[in-house]
């Protein structure tokens, strides 16, 4: 059962201001002529190794309208290729009516940074500062581009470099820049940063707490550990509860089960009332995965001495840790217990089932989710499969019922012949190579109006064949997927009509 990613507030607000750009940007730019765009594509692919003259007045004589969006549109267009975008820049600069902005710029540096020419990529970091043309956008293209490509040295000497155009080193920033760099799983790299640029940019905890992220994401818990002791013992920071969380994760991930354990009792020794509901969360669902359902009970009523209030997802994990240790009326005690259960619980109860090799019976408990409003999850689909098929399908000598047929034959309608061969050819080689099933790319490939049909005319033939339970869940996907693309179909249409609109309608300045 997958958790949902854990926004800081930091995040939040750049995804706010991310989409609320991009909102404006739409409601008041005029839509980009589509033909003018692939001429001019056209020209500078053709002739990007033209002379700049030539290239020039090719352009001029072509008719389009300069403006940002449509410079952004041509930079999409060659998202891997940095001469056409290059080229188009030169033009650019030469118009007389057309200034560049941040968000252009960036867009440029996001190009080069990807084709990996470094010589232009720091030139142009260069003339961005010079132009006075740097954000934190600037800052986080020019970091994730070095440090991917190891120019550690120009790392640090960027900031340095910003520095000297007037842009001050902020620990905002950097933090900004670190947190991309560990999320990206450049750890080592933004290290590096960190300690090359301290004399500089002081780094506070939330520095710290990016550095712990990147290591323990990249499983390296002896580094994130080194830097917990540096955090607390060197800079005399107190780690914050987010800190002490990623630890325990990275221990538990990395079966350092009692380490982690000890770490969650040093903290209800020495911190208590900062525990909350997400640590106490994470340590009841690793206690549960483990089936220590002694000791996750003792953290449970702990919890719920100190006034929290467990949500669905800790009872979810709950009934699963019963199920799993076969404690069965204990896990339906609880989960006839919850009064208003989500996707958690029924998740809770359908694997646990599925462990006790009871796929009809989590079939009964999926009926009941969809009764009560509950909507199934991809994720809810996969499982259900595989308590009924098996991890690599399922052979029988009805053709209506074996699964190699259906399987190949489904992706040969879906168009994935290439995809269909390599299944065939480890069926064949079936003594040696057990072929594996990917129910994700299965489903993915039929999630629109030809797959509901094609689930519906399949869920037929199992049920003559006495499949009933396997029948109702290809059924209840396909009837899903079917109105999932009924409301993509809507909504794009809407956008194309709310587009002519805008684009009709007189402007009034």
């Amino acid at each position: 059962m997958l958790r949902p990613t854990k926004f800081t507030t930091p995040s939040l607000a750049i995804l706010y201001f991310h989409f609320q750009s991009l909102t404006t940007a739409a409601a008041v730019a005029p839509p980009v002529d589509e033909a003018h765009l692939l001429r001019v594509c056209t020209i500078l692919y053709q002739q990007q190794n033209s002379p700049d003259a030539k290239l020039h007045t090719n352009l001029n004589k072509t008719q389009f309208h300069l403006t940002h969006e449509f410079f952004l549109q041509v930079c999409n267009k060659f998202p891997y290729s940095w001469r056409p975008v290059y080229k188009f820049y030169q033009f650019s600069t030469s118009h007389p009516h057309f200034a560049h902005t941040a968000t252009t710029f960036n867009k440029i540096l996001d190009v080069v940074g990807k084709s990996r020419n470094l010589d232009l990529f720091w030139a142009l970091c260069r003339e961005s500062g010079e132009r006075r043309l740097v954000n934190v956008k600037t800052y986080i293209i020019a970091l994730r581009t070095l440090a991917a490509a190891r120019e550690l040295k120009k790392c640090v000497e960027f900031f340095h470099l910003m520095n000297g155009f007037g842009y001050e080193y902020k620990v905002e920033i950097f933090n900004a820049v670190i947190e991309v760099l560990c999320r990206s799983k450049l750890a080592d790299e933004a290290k590096h940063v960190v300690v090359k640029l301290r004399d500089w940019i002081r780094p506070d905890s939330d520095t710290y707490r990016w550095l712990i992220h990147g290591f323990c994401d990249v499983g390296d818990l002896i580094e994130a550990s080194k830097l917990w002791n540096s955090m607390v013992e060197e800079e005399g920071l107190e780690p914050c509860v987010e800190v002490v969380e990623l630890m325990l994760e990275g221990l538990f991930k990395s079966n350092r089960f009692g380490e982690g354990l000890k770490l969650f009792q040093s903290m209800r020794v020495r911190r208590v009332e900062s525990l909350g509901l997400s640590t106490y969360r994470l340590v009841i669902e690793w206690l549960c995965r483990k089936g220590k359902m002694g000791e996750s009970y003792v953290v449970f009523e702990e919890m719920k001495t100190r006034g929290i209030e467990p949500d669905n997802a800790i009872l979810g994990w709950i009934v699963y840790g019963l199920m799993s240790r076969g404690r069965v009326r204990e896990a339906y005690g609880v989960y006839q217990s919850v009064e208003n259960g989500d996707v958690c619980v029924y998740h809770g109860m359908i694997k646990g089932l599925l462990r006790l090799k009871k796929a009809g019976e989590a079939t009964e408990v999926f009926r009941e989710m969809v009764r009560r409003g509950c909507e199934p999850t991809m994720h809810t689909y996969v499982m259900l499969l595989q308590g009924h098929l098996g991890r690599r399908g399922r052979r029988g000598e009805d053709p209506l019922v074996n699964f190699d047929t259906i399987f190949v034959g489904g992706l040969i309608k879906a168009g994935k012949s290439l995809e269909a061969t390599k299944y065939v050819e480890r069926a064949i080689n079936r003594g040696v190579e057990v072929p594996r099933f990917d129910y994700n790319k299965f489903l993915h490939y039929f999630s629109n109006e030809e797959g509901a049909a094609m689930f519906e005319a399949m869920a037929v033939k199992l049920r003559e064949v006495g499949l009933f339970d396997l029948a109702d869940i290809l059924a209840r996907y396909g009837e899903k997927m079917a109105t999932r693309d009924r409301r993509r179909n809507r909504a794009n249409q809407s956008v194309e009509e709310d587009l002519s609109l805008v684009s009709s309608s007189p402007r009034q300045y």
